[in-house]
């Protein structure tokens, strides 16, 4: 039996089995696959859906009436337990990027923030610092709630996650909050300032309520890596 040789197309015969030259094998293309391990990538799945449900959480909260109290033209909501949630649950980073979704959703329209407001307009009105203040007040809660909440003792650990509510999620809140409104009604900052004051008792609640929630998930065992 006579093969053509792959490369000079001459004609060789079995007569001596030694002169074939060996055969030329096609290369196999190579498929791209993700190189994470699994762990990694179920980790990814799993941030973005805590994420998302706290996002929807926040919105959720702003199902709940505003109320005008005292003449203020930024209504008390409920939509600032879910922003202390949201960082003493899941930590800095994705505390953060849950407030910058729901933030984001807002901005495309989106009625999600209490009394079915949403838009760019509301990044231009008197509550507009306050929204700000979410975003850094959701990522200085849980970096605070992780060095000061995790303490030994049932003690000391809550009280080192209510003030790292307390901190990040009422006084950050209002350290932005309280000149842009003054600033967006051309109010004087003390008058603002005053008028806020008034609606601290109710965001102190708010900051126990989280804390007791914070305290609950973490004795059931939840513990969200860094």
């Amino acid at each position: 039996m006579c093969l053509p040789a792959p490369s000079s197309g001459t004609v060789l015969c079995d007569t001596d089995p030694g002169t074939f030259p060996p055969l030329e094998e096609a290369p196999v293309p190579q498929l791209q696959t993700d190189s994470r391990p699994a762990t990694a990538r179920r980790s990814t799945s799993a941030d973005i859906a805590l994420i998302a449900v706290f996002a929807a959480l926040i919105a959720a909260l702003g199902l709940a009436p505003p109320i005008y109290a005292f003449g203020n033209a930024v209504p008390i909501t409920l939509q600032t337990l879910g922003v202390m949630l949201a960082g003493s649950i899941l930590g800095a980073k994705r505390g953060t990027l849950a407030v910058l979704t729901f933030l984001a959703l807002v901005a495309v329209g989106l009625p999600l923030l209490s009394g079915g407001r949403g838009g760019l307009g509301v990044f231009a009105g008197p509550s507009a610092g306050y929204l700000v203040g979410f975003v850094f007040g959701a990522y200085v809660t849980g970096l605070l709630t992780r060095r000061f909440g995790e303490r030994d003792g049932a003690t000391s650990s809550f009280l080192g996650t209510l003030a790292a509510t307390v901190i990040g999620g009422v006084l950050v809140v209002y350290a932005f909050g309280v000149p842009v409104q003054a600033w967006r009604l051309g109010l004087p900052l003390p008058t603002v300032a005053v008028g806020a004051g008034l609606f601290v008792v109710g965001d102190l609640a708010k900051a126990v309520i989280s804390t007791l929630i914070t305290r609950g998930v973490r004795r059931a065992g939840v513990r969200l890596p860094d």
